[in-house]
């Protein structure tokens, strides 16, 4: 059991089991007796004493193919159980027909031509879509020309839409400037980050928020949008114990042009067990499809490898992001976003990862039928050639995420209106 790559530098044994610490620390391995997919990548092994009857070389190919396949598994169940957990808990959310509720002044919708009442019926070629998939689609189309259908008085309309580019700590995202109708539901204030904007004002956990600015909140939706679309102070009126108070935010923002404050859940449906887990592997499936759209772009030349991969230093801005505005219910939803991403990655056919001795079973086992078996010397060659490629890969994420830091750190995208630096969260 080792974390870490390469050579040895300590550790303690307990039974047949070897803990260890190894030199490069990029990820780990579990690696068991007789098995030498790893062989390319380690040194310091001694399995003299392992018994013959847990010697995995000594096993069938079908056993070695479910022990490569057990972790991505457990990785993508991991990713299923957290949103079903939480919908038999609390409920699933309440999604907005794609009726357009409201227009951003001079954003990519009134570009467009869409207007408010128009109710979406055709988004990217797909037909119906749920609001969510819209979301998704524009996230990662910034720039780009989206064919779009809306029902206006009974009648069709063709349209374009161009989602406007937004950048949150260096990432690229397209923002529509539309909100669907989400009704009205109660704006409940749930976190409020220390030393911001909205704690300046006197904004505190719990209260409900009125109004914003001069509009009645309807909610959660209208008032972020309205908040990221109007720079500058804002006034805004809460009840809080039963009485109302007004009052005036300062006019320095936070990243996004935001104020440091997060919503409560909004409006939730109860559902039963068959519905909890649709809903769960629904969110999954989505992600899976938004992730492999993005890694297309990538290869398409739509979307640069900067703007798509981030590495650890992106991960723990995102975890300190979701913890900050959306408090546990963040970490958990990024939690399995990143669970699911991670089986997702160990099943490519990329040597070292799991999925890379998966597909090795399928080569040994092809030239097994032309009695062909691949030498201990070409299986390290093949290792040592995956191991280079994860390296490279993780430098350049990290150089990625170091120079994402720098420009956000920057001040660029601080203090200045909606329309250059909103992103769409």
């Amino acid at each position: 059991f080792s974390v870490g790559f390469g050579k040895r530098l300590f550790g303690r044994r307990w039974g047949t089991t070897d803990y260890r610490l190894s030199l490069i620390p990029l990820g780990g391995y579990v690696k068991l007796g007789g098995d030498d997919s790893n062989a390319g990548i380690e040194e310091g092994s001694n399995e003299v004493d392992i018994p013959v009857k847990e010697r995995f070389d000594l096993r069938p190919r079908w056993q070695k193919f479910l022990v490569g396949v057990a972790g991505p598994v457990m990785n993508i169940l991991t990713a299923i159980a957290i949103p079903f957990v939480a919908a038999m808990m609390h409920g699933i959310p309440a999604t907005p027909s794609p009726v357009i509720m409201r227009v951003q002044p001079d954003g990519a919708a009134a570009q467009a031509g869409i207007k408010p009442g128009d109710r979406i019926k055709s988004f990217n070629g797909k037909e119906n879509p749920t609001w969510r998939r819209i979301e998704g689609d524009a996230l990662l189309s910034p720039d780009q020309q989206i064919p779009i259908v809306v029902e206006r008085n009974g009648q069709d309309v063709a349209l374009t839409i161009k989602p406007d580019k937004r950048t949150q700590g260096g990432e690229a995202m397209g923002d529509l400037g539309m909100q669907p109708d989400f009704g009205i539901v109660p704006v409940m204030v749930e976190e409020v980050r220390k030393d911001s904007p909205a704690a300046e004002s006197g904004l505190q956990p719990g209260d409900r928020i009125i109004s914003v600015g001069e509009e009645l909140a309807r909610n959660n939706a209208q008032v972020k949008q309205y908040v990221e679309t109007h720079p500058g102070s804002i006034k805004l009126v809460v009840e809080r114990n039963g009485e109302r108070r007004e009052l005036t935010t300062p006019e320095r923002r936070l990243e996004g042009n935001t104020l440091g404050f997060g919503f409560g859940a909004g409006p939730l449906e109860q559902v039963g067990v068959l519905s909890a887990l649709g809903y769960a592997v629904e969110m999954n499936v989505e992600i899976i499809r938004l992730t492999g759209k993005a890694i297309g772009q990538i290869f398409s030349g739509q979307r640069s490898a900067r703007d798509t991969l981030a590495g650890p230093i992106g991960i723990a801005r995102e975890s300190s992001r979701a913890a900050n505005e959306l408090g546990w219910a963040g970490v958990f939803t990024l939690l399995g976003f990143l669970s699911l991403n991670l089986g997702i990655f160990n099943l490519l056919p990329i040597p070292v990862l799991d999925g890379g001795m998966i597909f090795m079973l399928f080569v040994e086992g092809a030239l097994s039928w032309v009695g062909v078996k691949l030498s201990m010397t070409v299986r390290e060659r093949i290792q040592q050639v995956g191991f280079v490629f994860l390296l490279l890969l993780m430098g350049f994420v990290i150089i990625n995420d170091i120079t994402k830091l720098a420009s956000s750190g920057s001040g660029d995208n601080q203090n200045k209106p909606a329309a250059t630096a909103s992103p769409l969260k």
